[in-house]
């Protein structure tokens, strides 16, 4: 039964220490990509975000634009989000539901509210880049586990050897050192 454990132990040292390899190699490749794809998008920092002229290429960075951006929508809108403007503008260029009250274009259709449209566009952008971030958040998460498991599998492997080799074998080496550290004194 003994035995059994000792390989139990070599087992779960070996499985730790490959996940933990793995899990960091993941968590460093998804931070590479999330960054990698950030850049590509080529978004500066506008001049009221935290990094000014700055290309956004961090989880952090994309999230910080994403509030900056909810800012510049809310100004634009009069601090009204999508689900309290109505769908069509009135003749006065208040938004309104009714569709009787709508101003009408030129084929007669109510006159859609752009500013809807720009909360539809905005909702879009920065739902991407809140997903930048969370998914820098996921690969930061993997390294963190990576280096635990890793911790962890070398942990078991230390404890794992410090059984397997016999106790007699270690006694015997460390009497052999006392003896050869007398003989020389």
């Amino acid at each position: 039964m003994r035995k059994l454990y000792q390989y139990g132990g070599i087992a779960a040292s070996v499985v730790l220490i490959a996940f933990g390899i793995g899990a960091i190699y993941m968590g460093l490749d998804g931070r590479g990509y999330v960054r990698d794809n950030l850049a590509a998008e080529k978004i500066v920092g506008t001049e009221d975000s935290t990094i000014p002229g700055q290309l956004v290429d961090t989880g952090a960075e994309a999230q910080a634009f994403a509030k900056v951006m909810r800012t510049h929508t809310l100004e634009s809108t009069g601090g009204k989000t999508y689900s309290e403007m109505g769908r069509f503008l009135t003749a006065d260029g208040k938004d309104t539901n009714d569709e009787a009250a709508a101003a009408k274009d030129q084929a007669g259709k109510p006159v859609e509210n752009g500013l809807r449209n720009l909360w539809v566009t905005e909702t879009a952008l920065t739902t991407a880049l809140n997903t930048a971030y969370f998914a820098e958040q996921v690969a930061l998460f993997a390294l963190v586990m990576g280096v635990a498991m890793l911790l962890a599998g070398l942990g078991f492997g230390v404890l794992t050897l410090r059984v397997l080799i016999p106790a007699t074998k270690r006694q015997g080496s460390r009497t052999q050192a006392g003896s050869a550290a007398v003989a020389s004194a």
